[in-house]
């Protein structure tokens, strides 16, 4: 039987190897742009991974400031006072306390859907964020589960982890356009050489349509591994994982799990697809890992 430490410990080198394979296809992507533009010189693969530093650090710049409130701004949520909710506020505070972290600001979604997130670029500035359906419909064994699973989100900065997969792809998506423009409006390289033109011009093509999906299957793949890590170190923080379990088995029973001001931006960072589940959508492009596999995991800790 998995123990929390050793579902925390798997999960944690899981992420870093997929991030470290991540980050090393977005440079190789923008070496080839480089060496493209540079038609084959020395120090063309240099520059092309250069550009990407550069415009991984603009994206991650503009993200790092402006990301937490942006997401509780679209997503419709409050803050609120320990006077409005005290039993939110003694839940979070107690679990701050267990995990070691600042306590996070308490945010509430008017919506009748059960469901939560966490945000923030790291635990100085983290917030909880919970539906006013979660919080009538959940114990408080059930309810304690998953403030613990979100509070190991800013605990182990998944958040920043997330923010992090989201700027490679922003970048590999940059980098597709401005060779797909290159292509089209008359740009790029001019080497005479057809053959090896022909042929870079081919590989450029194949990067351009499978990139943004490739670093998109990548960035998903990650939000799925966190969530585990999630479940696997709330479980730790309450000492009491049937909490979580029982919550995920309420979660996974909600009628309406529509949260109306979820979009695709925001759905990894809620502890279940904030949308109407569709049976023809496969795992690979799946925000969350089987709400059911969560479960059984943790029924087994």
């Amino acid at each position: 039987m998995a123990t929390f430490f050793d579902e925390i410990r798997i999960n944690k080198i899981k992420s870093f190897i997929i991030i470290i394979l991540f980050l090393a296809f977005v440079l190789v992507v923008g070496g080839f742009l480089g060496y493209y533009y540079a038609a084959g010189a020395p120090g063309g693969w240099q520059f092309g991974v250069v550009l990407a530093f550069i415009a991984g650090g603009i994206y991650f710049l503009i993200a790092w400031f402006s990301g937490g409130s942006m997401v509780l701004a679209t997503t419709g949520a409050r803050e609120v006072t320990k006077k409005e909710y005290p039993h939110l506020f003694h839940t979070v505070e107690g679990l701050a306390l267990a995990a070691g972290v600042p306590k996070p600001k308490c945010y509430v979604i008017e919506d009748s859907a059960l469901n939560a997130f966490a945000t923030g670029r790291d635990p100085k500035h983290g917030a909880i964020c919970v539906t006013t359906g979660l919080l009538q419909k959940l114990n408080r064994q059930e309810l304690e589960g998953v403030v613990a699973h979100e509070m190991s989100h800013i605990k182990n900065y998944d958040i920043r982890v997330m923010l992090l997969a989201a700027v490679l792809v922003g970048v590999l998506t940059l980098i597709a356009d401005i060779f797909l423009r290159s292509l089209l409006f008359g740009g790029g390289r001019r080497d005479g050489k057809g053959g090896g033109n022909a042929v870079l011009i081919i590989i450029g093509l194949a990067l351009v349509i499978l990139s943004p999906l490739i670093g998109q299957l990548i960035k998903l793949a990650i939000s799925r591994k966190r969530e585990y890590l999630a479940d696997a170190t709330g479980a730790m923080l309450t000492r009491y994982p049937p909490g979580l379990a029982s919550a995920l088995k309420k979660i996974r029973s909600d009628p309406d799990p529509l949260v109306d001001h979820a979009n695709r931006a925001t759905a990894h960072l809620f502890i279940s697809t904030p949308f109407r589940k569709k049976k023809f959508a496969g795992r690979l492009f799946a925000t969350h890992p089987p709400i059911d596999e969560r479960i059984k995991r943790l029924e087994a800790m």
